[in-house]
């Protein structure tokens, strides 16, 4: 039965702001405070929470216990809009469905969902024969009696007799991989622990496979021959901390490669996938800044290299000698074309182009014929690839979605330029996305730079002046912020929100400078462009200040922390959510996951100049004796790349700091990891949680 309340289809525009009845919360807990002094580069440092760092002390439980107390009184007054807006967003949702099929074999893959069930049944089936269905992971039934299950590798046999799983039942990202013999339904009886990436070799009797250090770094490959437990070989171990390792099968079968990758440079090599014991061939070796990848066709590979400009180019190399001396280009470098990776089919080939902040797909033939792109009529898109396993193919699949068009599967057909939707996600409800505007600004940020913005809105919001706004941002790692359609998103919209994205500098948007523009020295950047984005929104009158929301997780909830306390007076209200926050004590501590690998994006503190610059927009360093926004900060007790001991320092010490009244609001999931709840109903909750404190709060 769905669950869309009735109102949620009266609802408009200009709908009024939510009320809650009269509530007067318990008073806020309060940390103790343990003075802990740290001296480094002649700065002294006092750390009154270092204490909570102890997962288990009964002291930091209860600490956490009683936040979650404070969480759950201070939201009880939302609980009836909580739940109005959770059953609105299942009520768009066609809980009972299943994925677009693709082509693997001798079979189609897909997944299903059913009504009320949390997770997804993995299943294959005869091309074109649905009663020929079997399940291959029923993540239901595996999760019974567990409170968080997420999936890692999912690998089938070339053969098609066996998949490769890995499940993490933590949310600590610790994943066991074991074999299922898809003939027979039974599990076999080896089981691999930490393990990150797997890939078959062509007699569908040999895995490769990475295994996590201590740190949860890939640091090596192993191999293992079905039968042989407890026997694997160790085939490579990377002993340089900024490096984690992966494998990976080609495409056309015929190689399997492993990599190393820094966050600035890659080495990778390959050896024949029907000679799973032969050597590895190494394409190029590592040089600092230098990153690339390599894909396979016939008698030579495809490399996308950054050796002649930050964007990238495309080289052709012989397999018997891939050697850089032997690359011949392909693709030229551009300065204003982000090229952001290949496919590589029997007769032709996808470059995924990034320009002006947005993302394109061009098709080259290997005939020597023109390329050409894939057309798109929206201002506002993202567009990415599909499930695309087979390499002898005719068509290329493909993903595209917007701000207002829900998530759609289009298989194109390169020969003719046509393409053929294949699945659209639908939209329960009487949604209609003419009714939804898209838009396309730019900010001027501090330095002159132009800043893009996309945003979206329900025609009519700002026909009475500015709108409650809820702007979201990351601008780290080089990751492009995803403008996607979003089904909960509409319960904002319909409420006269505008929805907006600030693409900064430190993310991907404008290709490989524009992160260079937001990391190591130049990391202060992406917090003033995310104001320099504020104030532009504001100053073109499409919110203001007291009607401004703010959001972002994990590298974001650093956003969230750095500008909260660079202008605190421009933001009514910011939720953030595991936010990296303590950046500063994390990057001091290599034993840490992640740490060393993120030198390379933050800088390393053990250096002076590195330490300084820092420990310059570290939120929790940097919190003042001031007001600050109504706030809430959401973590988990499990995850393993922001620890829970991050926020809750950061929440322990604003409250300690902050001279105003506005709420602060901590909210503890005890059994998830850095995605939140595992479960898609249980995630849709805690959405619906942050909607709710949004639209109470703000004026």
């Amino acid at each position: 039965m769905r669950l869309l309340a009735l109102s949620a289809l009266l609802l408009c525009a200009c709908a009024p702001k939510p009320t809650v009845r009269p509530h007067t919360p318990m008073s806020p807990p309060t940390a103790a405070k343990h003075p802990h002094g740290v001296t480094l580069h002649d700065d002294t440092r006092v750390d009154d929470y270092f204490w909570l760092r102890d997962k288990d002390s009964p002291d930091v439980r209860a600490y956490l216990e009683a936040e979650n107390q404070y969480a759950d009184d201070f939201l009880a007054p939302s609980a009836e809009l909580q739940k109005t807006l959770y059953d609105e967003i299942v009520g768009r949702i066609q809980e009972t469905d299943q994925s677009a099929p693709y082509r693997n074999g001798a079979f189609e893959y897909y997944h299903r969902t059913e009504e009320g069930k949390q997770y997804r049944t993995y299943c294959r089936r005869e091309p074109g024969r649905p009663e020929t269905e079997a399940v291959l992971l029923d993540m239901n039934a595996l999760a019974q009696g567990r409170p968080f299950l997420g999936l890692g590798a999912y690998e089938v046999s070339p053969d098609g007799r066996y998949l490769a799983f890995a499940l993490d039942e933590t949310g600590f990202r610790d994943y066991a991989l074991q074999i299922k013999d898809l003939a027979t339904g039974q599990v076999l009886s080896e089981r691999m622990e930490k393990v990150k990436s797997v890939a078959w070799a062509s007699d569908s009797a040999t895995l490769f496979y990475t295994v996590d250090d201590d740190t949860k770094r890939a640091y090596r490959v192993l191999r293992h021959r079905l039968g042989d437990a407890g026997r694997d070989e160790v085939l490579y171990q990377e002993d340089d901390e900024r490096f984690r390792v992966a494998v990976w099968r080609a495409r056309s079968g015929q190689l399997v490669f492993r990599g190393a990758f820094s966050h600035t440079t890659s080495e990778i090599a390959f050896l024949p996938a029907d000679k799973p014991a032969a050597g590895w061939r190494l394409v190029a070796e590592r040089e600092q800044d230098h990153e690339y990848d390599v894909e396979h066709h016939g008698e030579e590979l495809l490399i996308r290299t950054n050796d002649a400009g930050r964007n990238f180019r495309v080289v052709q190399a012989p397999v018997a000698s891939p050697d850089r001396a032997s690359w011949k280009e392909v693709i030229a470098h551009r300065e204003d074309v982000m090229l952001e990776g290949l496919d590589v089919f029997e007769d032709f080939y996808i470059v995924l182009e990034r320009e002006t902040g947005l993302p394109h797909l061009r098709v080259v033939g290997f005939d020597g014929g023109a390329s050409h792109r894939v057309a798109v009529d929206e201002p506002v898109y993202a567009m990415y690839p599909g499930n695309n396993e087979e390499f002898r193919t005719k068509t290329y699949r493909f993903r595209y979605e917007s701000l207002t068009t829900p998530d759609s599967v289009f298989d194109y057909q390169v020969a003719s330029k046509t393409r053929t939707m294949v699945k659209q996600i639908e939209v329960l409800g009487g949604y209609d996305p003419s009714s939804y505007r898209a838009e396309r600004l730019w900010a001027t940020a501090k330095d002159g730079t132009r800043v893009p913005i996309s945003l979206v809105y329900k025609r009519g919001s700002l026909d009475q002046g500015a709108a409650r706004m809820l702007l979201v941002g990351y601008g780290s790692y080089g990751y492009p912020y995803p403008t996607t359609f979003s089904h909960a998103r509409v319960s904002l919209l319909d409420r006269g929100f505008v929805y907006a994205i600030a693409h900064i500098r430190g993310g991907g948007e404008l290709g490989k400078p524009w992160h260079d523009q937001g990391r190591m020295a130049t990391k202060m950047n992406t917090f003033t462009d995310f104001i320099s984005v504020a104030e532009h929104l504001i100053d073109e009158g499409y919110t203001t200040t007291p009607q401004l929301a703010i959001e972002g997780g994990s590298a974001g909830g650093l956003l969230m922390g750095a500008v909260s306390n660079l202008r605190p007076d421009l933001f009514g209200a910011v939720v953030s959510l595991v936010p990296f926050v303590d950046v500063l004590n994390t990057m001091l501590d290599d034993s840490l996951p992640l740490t060393v690998g993120e030198y390379e994006e933050w800088g390393n503190p053990n250096e002076r100049d590195a330490y300084f610059r820092i420990k310059s927009y570290c939120p929790y360093s940097n919190i003042e004796t001031r007001p600050y926004p109504t706030m809430l900060v959401r973590t988990s007790l499990n995850d393993s790349q922001v620890m829970y001991w991050e926020p809750a320092k950061y929440v322990a010490k604003l409250r300690a700091h902050k001279t105003d009244d506005n709420p602060l609001v901590f909210k503890i999931n005890m059994d998830a990891g850095h995605g939140g709840a595992s479960g898609r109903y249980d995630y849709l909750k805690e959405t619906a949680l942050d909607y709710a404190f949004v639209l109470t709060q703000l004026r």
